[in-house]
C-alpha cells in the first residue's frame, strides 16, 4: 500500500500553501511508516545558487504504524529556494512527483520549490475580479473613416473584410505590416458601451506610439500617439470616457528596442539629418551598440535590422523612459493606468525596478505587467530573473495556463494538466498570481478557436495559413470547445483576458492572420452571452477574487477544481468528453453535458442561505 510521506499541496503537510513572504514562518510535516525502521529526517533547503542547509526535523508523535515529524523554518530574505527531505539512513530521500506528492528514492530526484517574496509586495486590487480585453489598435474599430494616410508609405485598406497582407517575410521589402485598416481611438471610444456590456474592466492596447509598421512595435516617437490613431489629447479623452464606464486602459511598453525608422535612430532619414545612425554626436547615440562585428553595424533585436536594440543601462535612456516628463510619466498623466512590458525577460531586472518606481509614483493602483512565456519565477535569462518577487513586475502574461488549457482541450493527460496549473499556483507570489493575465489568444499566437479546432500549422508558411478556415460543419463543436477553454481561464486564479474578436469566434493562424479587422457585421453571438455571464460571476463571487485553487478530481475527461474564498466557494466542473457525466459537489450530484462545464457557488457561512449557479 502506498504511503503519503508529504504533499506540498496539502495544508496539513505544508502551511501556508505556495509562495511566502520573507520573514513568514513555514511549517513542514512529514510522516514516515514504522516499517522503514530508524530514520532521522532532515529538511534539505537550498537557496538558489547557494549551498544546501540541513534542518533536523522534530519527532512529534505517532499514529498506528506511522511516525510524525515537523519543522518550522522562517526564510528571512526573498529568493528562490528548493527543498527535499533526507531520512539520514540508507541514503533514502523524499522528492517531488506530479501533484506535489513525495516519493521515496535512493537517487536524485526533483526538489520542491519555495518562492519567497518581498513582504511589502502589493498589486492593484481593482484588477483582481475584473476582465481584460486586448485590442490591436489598427484592427478594432475605425471611428473616423476614410482617413488620409499620415505617411506616404502606408497602404489604406478601405475594405475591412480583406485578409491582412502577408507577403513577403519581415526581412525583405514588401507590403507586410504596411497595410492599415484605420482603427483609431475614436473607434474604441465608440465601442466602450459594447465592452462594458461584455463585462470588460480593463483594456490592454498593443502599441499606440508613432511607428512605421501597423503593429507599432518599431517605435518611432515614444511621446506621440501614432497620427492614424489620433492625438495625445484624443487618447486622454478615451481614457476619461473609459473611466466613466468603469474601464481602465493599459499600454504596451516596448523598451528593449526602437525602430530603425525613428527620430532616435533615423537610419531611413525620415526625421532629418539627426539620429544615432546618422550623427555620432546625437544625444541618442549612447542608447545603441554600434560595432562593426554586427552584420548591420549595430546590435539589433533577434537580427532584425529594422529593430535596433537599446542599451537599457544608458543613463540618458533610463531617464527618458523613467524620469520626470519621460515616457511613463507622460502617458500615465494622460490617463493610462499602467503598462505591459514587451519582452520583459529581455530587460535587465534593475531597469524593470526603475520602471516600477516610475509607474508606482503615479499611485500604487497603477499596473505593471510583463511578457514572459514560461514560469516567471524560474526564468533564466541573463541569470535567474527576480522580477516577480515584489520589486519588479506586478504580474505576467500567464502562458503556462494557456498551454495547460489548450492541452486539456486537445485531450492531454488531465493529471498532467492539473499539475501544470498547481505548479504555477505554488510558485507565484499570491499578489502576482491574482493579477496574472490569463488568455487563450494574443497578437503573438494563433487565435484560440484556430488553435483548438483548426488543422495544426506545424510551422507551415504564410501561404498555407492564408484564408484557411475551420470547415463550417465543424464550427458548432469548435465554438463549444472554445467556450470550455474560456470557462477555464475565467475561473482559474488570475484575470481573464479576451483577445478582440474571440467573442465572435474570429479565426486566424499566426500574424498577420490573427490580426484581421473586427467583423462588426458578424451574427455569431454564441460566445458573447456566456462570456458576459462569466465576467459577472467573477465580480459577484469572492472565490474568484484571490480564492485558493484546489484540484478535486482530474481523471479521464473530467477536470474538477474548487476556488475557496472568504465568503463563498465555487466548484468548477469541466467535461471535455462526449458523454454526460455526474459529479458530486457540495454533497449533491450535478450533471455536466458533453463538452460543457458547470460552476456552482455556495456561501461558506452556515448561518447564510446557500445558493447554486449553473452555467
Amino acid at each position: 500500500m502506498s504511503h503519503t510521506f508529504y504533499n506540498s499541496l496539502d495544508l496539513t503537510c505544508k502551511s501556508p500553501f505556495g509562495a511566502v513572504k520573507a520573514g513568514q514562518p513555514v511549517t513542514f510535516n512529514l510522516t514516515v511508516p514504522e516499517g522503514l525502521g530508524y530514520v532521522d529526517p532532515h529538511l534539505v533547503l537550498t537557496k538558489d545558487r547557494e549551498d544546501p542547509v540541513h534542518y533536523r526535523m522534530e519527532f512529534t508523535g505517532q499514529t498506528p504504524k506511522v511516525n510524525h515529524f515537523a519543522l518550522t523554518v522562517t526564510p528571512t530574505t526573498s529568493g528562490l529556494y528548493f527543498y527535499h527531505f533526507d531520512l539520514y539512513t540508507d541514503f533514502r530521500r523524499i522528492y517531488r512527483t506530479p501533484g506535489g506528492e513525495g516519493v521515496l528514492s535512493w537517487t536524485d530526484g526533483q526538489d520542491w520549490q519555495l518562492t519567497v517574496y518581498e513582504p511589502d509586495f502589493k498589486t492593484p486590487d481593482w484588477l483582481k475580479n475584473g476582465t481584460m480585453y486586448q485590442i490591436f489598435p489598427d484592427r478594432f474599430c475605425e471611428g473616423k473613416p476614410n482617413k488620409v494616410m499620415p505617411f506616404a508609405d502606408r497602404i489604406y485598406r478601405a475594405d475591412k473584410t480583406g485578409e491582412p497582407y502577408f507577403w513577403p517575410t519581415e526581412q525583405s521589402e514588401g507590403y507586410l505590416n504596411m497595410d492599415y485598416y484605420g482603427g483609431d481611438f475614436a473607434g474604441i471610444q465608440q465601442k466602450l458601451p459594447y465592452l462594458r456590456d461584455l463585462g470588460v474592466t480593463c483594456i490592454y492596447l498593443n502599441p499606440i506610439f508613432e511607428a512605421h509598421a501597423n503593429h507599432r512595435y518599431n517605435t518611432a516617437d515614444y511621446l506621440k500617439a501614432d497620427p492614424l490613431l489620433g492625438t495625445n489629447e484624443e487618447f486622454s479623452a478615451l481614457c476619461a470616457a473609459a473611466a466613466k464606464e468603469g474601464i481602465r486602459i493599459i499600454l504596451d511598453g516596448v523598451f528593449s528596442h526602437t525602430g530603425s525608422d525613428s527620430r532616435y535612430f533615423n537610419r531611413e532619414g525620415r526625421y532629418g539629418p539627426g539620429g544615432a545612425y546618422r550623427d555620432r554626436s546625437s544625444p541618442y547615440r549612447s542608447w545603441y551598440d554600434f560595432d562593426s562585428g554586427y552584420p548591420c553595424g549595430y546590435r539589433s533585436w533577434w537580427g532584425f535590422e529594422t529593430l535596433p536594440e537599446v542599451q537599457e543601462e544608458s543613463p540618458s535612456y533610463v531617464e527618458f523612459i523613467c524620469g520626470k516628463g519621460g515616457v511613463i510619466d507622460t502617458w500615465l498623466n494622460l490617463g493610462a493606468s499602467g503598462f505591459r512590458l514587451d519582452v520583459a525577460d529581455e530587460l535587465p531586472d534593475d531597469f524593470i525596478e526603475k520602471i516600477r518606481t516610475a509607474v508606482k509614483s503615479h499611485g500604487e493602483d497603477k499596473l505593471l505587467l510583463g511578457e514572459v512565456w514560461e514560469d516567471a519565477t524560474t526564468k533564466e535569462a541573463f541569470g535567474r530573473r527576480t522580477y516577480l518577487r515584489g520589486h519588479g513586475l506586478d504580474a505576467v502574461m500567464n502562458y503556462p495556463f494557456r498551454s495547460a488549457t489548450l492541452d486539456y482541450l486537445h485531450g492531454a493527460d488531465v493529471t498532467a494538466v492539473a499539475d501544470a496549473l498547481m505548479q504555477i499556483c505554488e510558485h507565484y507570489p499570491a499578489p502576482a498570481l491574482n493579477c496574472a493575465m490569463n488568455f487563450l489568444s494574443t497578437h503573438d499566437t494563433e487565435r484560440a478557436i484556430t488553435a483548438i479546432a483548426g488543422e495544426p500549422c506545424n510551422n507551415r508558411d504564410r501561404y498555407w495559413q492564408s484564408k484557411r478556415c475551420i470547415p463550417s460543419g465543424q464550427m458548432d463543436a469548435a465554438i463549444r470547445r472554445l467556450l470550455l477553454g474560456y470557462a477555464m481561464i475565467f475561473t482559474l486564479p488570475g484575470v481573464p483576458c479576451v483577445y478582440y474578436g474571440d467573442e465572435i469566434a474570429m479565426q486566424g493562424y499566426r500574424d498577420p492572420f490573427n490580426r484581421a479587422f473586427f467583423d462588426w457585421n458578424s451574427t455569431e453571438q454564441r460566445l458573447r452571452g456566456p462570456i458576459k455571464t462569466l465576467a459577472a460571476l467573477r465580480r459577484s463571487c469572492d472565490a474568484f477574487d484571490g480564492g485558493r485553487l484546489e484540484i478535486v478530481r482530474a481523471e479521464g475527461d473530467i477536470l474538477h477544481y474548487r476556488r475557496v474564498g472568504v465568503v463563498q466557494t465555487a466548484e468548477i466542473i469541466l467535461n471535455r468528453g462526449p458523454h454526460l457525466i455526474a459529479e458530486e459537489a457540495f454533497g449533491k450530484n450535478t450533471e455536466v453535458n458533453p463538452g460543457g462545464f458547470t460552476v456552482l457557488v455556495e456561501d461558506n457561512h452556515p448561518e447564510h442561505v446557500g445558493y447554486f449557479s449553473v452555467y
